[in-house]
């Protein structure tokens, strides 16, 4: 039997400092419920993604020495006597460099700390290349399998091996030889993004590989936003036949501990390194150490009455969404160094979404609205701004721009500038704009966009207005999901008693820009509910306008569609990053080149240019 902990915590990119601070105080956590074995996620120590930063010397040096610096601490500390598995940037020595090699060849790397030092080290076998991922760019690729041998409880030893993030997503590798290596457990620290139903594929892939190795899997996933990923936790404990032991929660920091039953340690001696077939093509080299007996008892602290765990409940589809948007402003602000962030509130359901997400994610007193009322502005988009601030307590100022406006237009007259149509209407999201980052100058707010993954989809915005930001919270989010996530955030708040945050209003009247009299978004786009379907299959699919067409889509409207998608990427490269809750979002997600002259043939065969 051995107790094992998931410290599933949230890393700061390049932090190394504040990360080692992480590192030890949950090692502490996990001494105090009598743990006897902590596994930290994929790069606990550096976070992730480091992106280029893994092409950087001084940073790669700080990372190796501060895993020493940690282990020398913890033993300094009489936390010596636990098995800390932990992520960080290592490199690999001896390697000459040569052209399409990483330089310096880093290595997404492991370490187990026990006893004051660093016993034994291993990097990711598997390197993704696919979606977000990017690290053939960064990472050379480990060969090795490491398995030590511990005590548990009742005098028995139990043999534990190691394996990193996408090596458990793919065939072959280390995982493939772990029940070569006879290992009870598989440790697994991970980075895994966040996407809509991602959970469900991550307990089926961990319990299939528990299977495959004939050993318990512990699997801990980082938390927390990092630019525009969001990272949920959700960390997996999985008995040798698959049975479910502890999952932790989702989006949050914690400490997931359980019992677990091993198969003992054989008693036979087997080979410090062995060679092993991974199935991939490769050969994977297991590594093996035995730790020293543990040195002193440990301080064991049950966990209090009605606290949750070792199984935490899982959240609903729109609750999971929402709290993914919430994580990624929220830590994009923190961790930015922003203390407050500003918005134009516009009585409509995407900026009041976005204001209600901010509130949530830092609080409703730091959290800053303008009221920018124009000359087409209705009485009702008003007073629902106005409305949403009374429920939600935010800082609010009413600027109107209808002389601001007139200003602009009387000086560009002479030089041709019409009196009505797209530039007289652009102005006016361009005169929010300049008033929203004119205010974030002078007050250090984080200026948050409100445009949703529709809006950015057609090119439905305006360079330089509403696409003025740092920050875009719903740009993932399809409006017909805006408007769904709007209406449980306000069921949520009827639920425990509170005050709906959204006016009813703002969620019911038809959407629109108010920058012409009467305009509604219907006027320059097919329905919310028809462009979205169209948009998925599109955009995330990548189904072609053949397809689109063969599917039933109205051949004129896909056209129509593609069209708008396809000429609207220079603005989306030129929109501010946000939490991505897709597989495929506008950024690290989709990249497609601005310059691109490829138009399908809606019946299929040549393209047309």
């Amino acid at each position: 039997m051995l107790r094992i902990a998931l410290a599933q915590v949230n890393a700061t990119v390049g932090d190394l400092d504040g990360n080692a601070e992480l590192i030890v105080e949950w090692t502490r956590r996990a001494a105090r419920r009598g743990a006897r074995l902590v596994v930290f996620p994929e790069m606990a120590l550096t976070g992730y993604p480091v992106e280029d930063l893994a092409l950087r010397a001084s940073f790669v040096e700080a990372s190796v020495a501060t895993v020493h610096e940690i282990a020398g601490r913890l033993g300094a500390e009489g936390l010596g006597g636990i098995a800390v598995v932990l992520g960080y940037l290592d490199r690999l020595a001896g390697l000459a460099p040569r052209l399409g090699l990483p330089a310096g060849a880093p290595l997404d790397a492991a370490a187990l700390l026990y006893d004051g030092r660093v016993v034994i080290t291993s990097a990711k076998h598997h390197l993704p290349n696919y979606g977000v991922f990017d690290e053939y760019r960064y990472f050379v690729p480990g060969n090795t399998l490491p398995v030590f041998r511990m005590d548990a409880d009742g005098g028995d030893q139990v043999d534990v091996a190691i394996a990193i993030c996408e090596d458990l997503w793919q065939d072959g590798g280390p995982v493939a030889v772990t029940r070569q290596a006879g290992a009870g457990l598989l440790a697994v620290p991970n980075a895994s993004p966040y996407e809509r139903g991602k959970d469900d594929v991550r307990l089926d892939l961990c319990v299939r590989r528990a299977r495959e190795a004939g050993a318990a899997l512990a699997y801990c996933n980082l938390t927390g936003g990092q630019d525009e990923l969001v990272f949920d936790g959700d960390s997996i404990l999985v008995s040798p036949a698959g049975a479910l032991l502890a999952r932790g929660p989702q989006f949050d920091e914690a400490l997931v501990v359980a019992d677990v039953e091993l198969a003992a340690a054989a008693s036979r001696d087997a080979p410090a390194r062995e060679p092993a077939d991974a199935h991939d093509g490769t050969t994977i080299t297991i590594e093996r150490v035995t730790l020293p007996a543990r040195r002193g008892a440990a301080v064991t602290e049950e966990a209090a009455a009605g606290e949750p765990g070792p199984l935490w409940p899982r959240l609903s589809d729109p609750a999971e969404v929402y709290a993914a948007l919430v994580t990624g402003t929220r830590d994009y602000v923190r961790k930015n160094g922003f203390r407050s962030v500003i918005l134009g509130l516009s009585g409509g359901i995407d900026s009041a979404l976005t204001a209600t997400i901010a509130a949530d994610a830092i609080g409703p007193q730091n959290v800053r609205v303008v009221l920018m009322p124009s000359r087409y502005s209705t009485e009702h988009s008003i007073g629902d701004a106005e409305d949403l601030v009374k429920r939600q307590g935010l800082q609010s100022v009413t600027i109107p721009i209808r002389s601001m406006v007139d200003a602009f237009a009387e000086d560009l007259t002479p030089a041709g500038f019409p009196p009505a149509g797209l530039p007289a209407e652009n102005l006016q999201a361009r005169v929010r704009g300049v008033i929203l980052m004119g205010l974030s100058n002078a007050h250090g707010h984080l200026v948050l966009t409100t445009g949703n993954k529709s809006e950015l989809a057609t090119g439905y915005s305006t360079l330089y207005g509403d696409s003025a930001g740092g920050f875009g919270p719903i740009k993932d989010v399809y409006k017909t999901f805006v408007w769904e996530l709007a209406r449980w955030r306000n069921q949520e708040a009827e639920r425990t008693g509170a005050t709906p945050p959204i006016p009813e209003n703002s969620i019911t009247k038809p959407p629109s820009a108010e920058l012409a009299p009467g305009q509604l978004d219907t006027d320059s786009l097919p329905s919310y509910e028809v462009l979205d379907a169209l948009l998925d299959d599109y955009v995330e699919k990548d189904v072609g306008t053949a397809g689109l067409i063969a599917a039933g889509y109205d051949p004129a409207l896909v056209e129509r569609v593609v069209r708008l998608v396809d000429t609207a990427e220079y603005k989306r490269r030129q929109y501010p990053p946000g939490p991505k809750i897709s597989p495929k979002n506008f950024g690290r997600g989709r990249r497609l080149p601005i310059t691109n002259r490829w138009r399908e043939n809606p019946t299929g065969g040549t393209h047309i240019n």
